[in-house]
């Protein structure tokens, strides 16, 4: 159940802090108050996309915090919203919104006052009528899944054969080759700055053994060597008589060791030079072959490689699917078989759940004030889809003496309001723990708003119960009563208990929170209320 909500500074509401309990919650307050901020607010927690809009007038930031706890799990869930952007938290964590929707969707519904709106689509009806399936049922629809991924993914590898065989063995030919080509070569990564070093040193070897020669010849003996052999013979001779100057000596004489070494060092590298014509012919050959692959495949070594690998995965494929085009259209017909088999017995399925649902439907009806409703699900074929071969169409009416038809064609505001109600007790909300609805009690009233105040009572057994109501003699049949008021642009909530409770359903029966009368009839619906949640 949701344990805790904090709300601020979204529209109306300056800040609110709510700890509804189980049970049956109800909303009240004048129309304009501000009461389907609540329900907003438990949409946002949800992850709903969220308005800024509704950014109320005591700062740039509107925030919603929420505690539920379902068994013994506990889960926080925040938003934020700015004129530029809303965040959402999970356990503290920043998240994308979606991931509120994925850990709270299976937890909270949310039932509209326009809800009827979806009754007229014909996916969402079948969305509900797929909640009523029975195990077998869910087995059935789960069947039909992997039946159309099958069949889908069989259409697929056809498409990507097509209708010439030719054309998929040239294709096939062609990756084989180029794969082959780079293959053969046997390049590996790194190996084309390799080769432009080498046979930059094989071109220019005679000059580079030109220079090599000049540095060792002023390096050794007859060049710096001798000179720094003269320079270490004067200090000594001098150090005879100064002795501080053994350190200048010590210096020249690792100075002349140094250079001795780099002489031999050029002489080495000169000796080493390859002067082959043969290995620089062999090297442009390798940089002409490279220089082939890079303009048909890529234009680094890195890139030809790669495309080498693509072409034989490539080739991989297109062998695959030409074995398979032999057997494909035996495999599509039998798919298509399975598919069809699949989709008549969601059909069936479907039809089951389609009878149930709407004898109970029109069972919870004739208790909200409907003599003889009549309440079907109509399942024709369609074109098979993803999410089966059926068209459903929810059909009602008021009395079984009339001919039913579509919803938004026949019911009226309070026909819709009661049928909604009716349509959720069934199907919607089946164990979710948290439901909340949104002014569905509109144009009811009476004996009629009795019922649907014991309804909802009946169905916040074992679970919790949001209702934003204007009806009395629904709000009566609440275990928490939360008012919503107004003063100019701000709005508060407060917890109604006792006379204060009993002056709030006295205002929502007549206007005049001191009558003394209306507090007596207040009363006796709480009294009724009381003994209805008593006798369950």
């Amino acid at each position: 159940m949701l344990d805790e909500l904090a709300v601020a500074n979204l529209g109306l509401i300056a800040e609110a802090h709510l700890e509804p309990g189980p049970g049956l919650i109800a909303l009240t307050g004048e129309t304009g108050a501000g009461k389907t901020l609540l329900l907003g607010a438990l949409r946002l927690l949800r992850g709903d996309a969220a308005r800024t809009d509704r950014i109320g007038p005591a700062g740039d930031e509107a925030r919603v915090d929420g505690r539920f706890v379902v068994g013994d799990d506990e889960i926080t869930v925040a938003r934020r919203v700015t004129p530029s952007r809303s965040r959402a938290y999970l356990d503290g964590t920043m998240s994308p919104a979606g991931a509120l929707g994925e850990r709270l969707g299976p937890i909270v519904e949310i039932v509209g006052q326009h809800e009827h709106i979806t009754l007229n689509r014909d996916a969402a009806v079948r969305d509900i009528l797929d909640g009523a399936l029975d195990p077998a049922g869910r087995r059935a629809r789960a069947a039909y899944g992997l039946a159309w991924e099958h069949h889908r993914a069989l259409l697929a590898d056809r498409e990507a054969i097509g209708g010439d065989r030719r054309t998929l063995e040239r294709e096939l030919d062609l990756a084989r080759h180029q794969a082959r080509a780079i293959a053969a070569a046997g390049f590996r990564p790194g190996e084309d700055a390799e080769l432009a070093s080498t046979l930059e040193r094989l071109r220019h070897a005679t000059e580079i053994a030109e220079s090599l020669a000049a540095a060792h010849a002023a390096l050794g003996e007859d060049g710096a060597g001798d000179a720094l052999g003269r320079g270490l013979d004067a200090v000594r001779e001098a150090a005879v008589h100064a002795p501080e100057l053994d350190e200048l000596a010590s210096r020249i004489a690792a100075a002349a060791v140094e250079v001795a070494e780099a002489a031999l060092a050029a002489r080495t590298a000169a000796e080493g030079l390859e002067h082959e014509p043969a290995a620089l012919e062999a090297s442009e050959q390798r940089m002409a072959v490279l220089g082939d692959l890079r303009r048909k495949y890529g234009a680094t070594l890195d890139e030809v490689l790669a495309f080498g690998r693509e072409a034989e995965e490539r080739a991989d494929r297109l062998a695959s699917l030409l074995e398979r085009s032999d057997t494909l259209e035996a495999e599509l017909a039998t798919a298509s078989a399975e598919l069809a088999g699949a989709g008549a017995a969601l059909t069936e399925a479907r039809r089951l759940a389609a009878l149930e649902l709407g004898t109970a439907a029109a069972a919870h009806l004739a208790e909200l004030g409907f003599e003889h409703p009549v309440v079907r699900f109509e399942i024709t074929a369609r074109q098979p889809g993803p999410g089966g071969a059926d068209r459903v169409r929810l059909l009602f009416a008021s009395d079984a003496a009339l001919e039913p038809g579509p919803v938004a064609r026949i019911a009226s505001g309070g026909e819709l309001s009661r049928l909604v109600l009716a349509i959720h007790l069934s199907a919607g909300v089946g164990d979710v723990p948290v439901v909340a609805f949104d002014e569905i009690d509109a144009g009811i009233g009476g004996s009629t708003a009795l019922a649907m105040g014991r309804k909802l009572a009946d169905l916040a057994r074992g679970r919790q119960v949001f209702v934003v109501t204007h009806l009395p003699q629904v709000a009566a049949f609440a275990e928490r009563h939360y008012v919503v008021e107004r003063t100019g642009p701000v709005a508060a909530v407060r917890l109604a208990e006792g006379e204060d409770r009993l002056a709030e359903l006295t205002r929502m029966l007549g206007g005049l929170p001191e009558s003394e009368q209306g507090r007596g009839h207040a009363a006796e619906l709480v009294q009724l209320a009381d003994g209805h949640r008593a006798a369950r």
